[in-house]
């Protein structure tokens, strides 16, 4: 077992931070066309199991917009506000979302996750087609990947020290 002391941890991860995402294993987007309505949006989201947002793009594969459950029930849960299922996707979702393209870092997206509150980011190319989504799973599992060792050896708890080894 390699003994690695949380201070050889902690100057990994920056570096780990500056690798670009392409490293990461990336989820394909649930993607719907301008004009498909809120309820089927929103049946969207439930049979993927995986997201909680689509992402609107055009018939050529540009990103318009974005969709998250929270645009929806927010607007549910805000006294009087028209909550028309039926509506098209662009009266509630986000134009202009912030995207992120294949060369940036993983901690550009880490950034963007915490100071945006963001939980899929939308990865885009050159000419702004979606090319993928990074969700904050993807990342942990990116970093936890790096240290598969240590994690597999940490104790149930990590604050627990045991006093003798566990067994008959």
């Amino acid at each position: 077992m390699s003994e690695l002391s949380e201070r050889a941890v902690a100057t990994r991860v920056p570096s780990l931070a500056d690798e670009k995402l392409k490293v990461l294993s990336r989820r394909d987007p649930v993607t719907v066309r301008p004009g498909t309505t809120l309820a089927d949006c929103v049946a969207a989201i439930q049979r993927s199991g995986t997201g909680d947002s689509v992402f609107v793009t055009s018939p050529d594969g540009r990103l318009a917009g974005v969709l998250t459950e929270r645009d929806i029930f927010g607007r549910l849960v805000d006294p009087g506000a028209d909550v028309d299922l039926g509506r098209p996707v662009e009266t509630l979702m986000t134009t202009q979302p912030h995207t992120l393209h294949l060369d940036q870092s993983v901690r550009d997206a880490i950034d963007l996750m915490q100071t945006g509150r963001y939980r899929n980011i939308p990865i885009v190319d050159g000419e702004g087609l979606l090319v993928g989504v990074v969700r904050p799973q993807d990342v942990l599992k990116y970093l936890a990947e790096a240290f598969p060792e240590e994690l597999l050896n940490l104790p149930p708890r990590p604050h627990q020290q045991m006093e003798q080894p566990e067994g008959g």
